[in-house]
């Protein structure tokens, strides 16, 4: 079994994952959504969070073997970032929301030292703005992004269009075409549901109106 498989698997069984095809969930932002994925169940499963902190771990060491420092986004992705820099032996911070609004006023906890290479950990990719939002965040305090890394992408073309507009790049251990394709061989979703699954992700905005 892949990776990709096995996240997927993993993450449809805890039930980090639920898909409702006729009864969707209601994002944040107002998006009718038949999915909804909340990533920090994993940190409860010792063997799966092991298994997502060696798959981002061995990611990372592939795609950016340059990485000087891993970051978390606060808060998602804080754990894994941890997980994943003592796997590798590197540095690890955190990067706020939001600057505090006293003390130091820090957005980022723990130290960066000027042009350091950064891996920036988040759990998810939907629209990619908190991850960007912490990337811009790292550049203006003198951090070199290099890339981001996450779990799972729901694969929606805003998202897609978001990193490259600010030229950064993203790797996941699964998708959302992958977690459907293990949902529909798990049986837990039906062979009826998958047109309405797919089409979802061109144009989630529209779905359910």
């Amino acid at each position: 079994m892949t990776i990709e498989k096995k996240i997927a698997k993993d993450l449809l069984e805890i039930e980090a994952v639920s898909l409702s095809p006729n009864a969707p969930f209601t994002w944040a932002s107002g998006i009718k959504s038949p999915i909804y994925c909340d990533n920090r169940i994993t940190m409860s499963y010792p063997k799966v969070r092991r298994e997502i902190a060696s798959g981002l771990a061995e990611l990372i060491k592939t795609n950016y073997p340059d990485a000087e420092v891993i970051a978390g986004t606060a808060t998602a992705g804080i754990p894994h970032a941890a997980w994943v820099a003592e796997i590798l032996d590197l540095p690890m911070v955190y990067i706020r929301g939001k600057a505090k609004d006293h003390g130091k006023g820090n957005q980022i906890e723990g130290r960066i030292s000027n042009g350091q290479k950064m891996v920036i950990i988040e759990d998810l990719i939907s629209t990619g703005g908190s991850v960007i939002d912490a990337a811009v965040a790292a550049k203006n305090e003198g951090a070199d992004v290099i890339g981001t890394a996450a779990i799972f992408t729901y694969e929606l073309p805003k998202g897609i269009e978001n990193f490259s507009a600010n030229q950064l790049t993203f790797k996941t251990l699964t998708t959302y075409s992958t977690l459907i394709e293990v949902a529909l061989e798990m049986g837990a979703i039906k062979a009826e549901d998958m047109t309405l699954l797919q089409e979802w992700k061109k144009d989630p905005a529209s779905w359910g109106k």
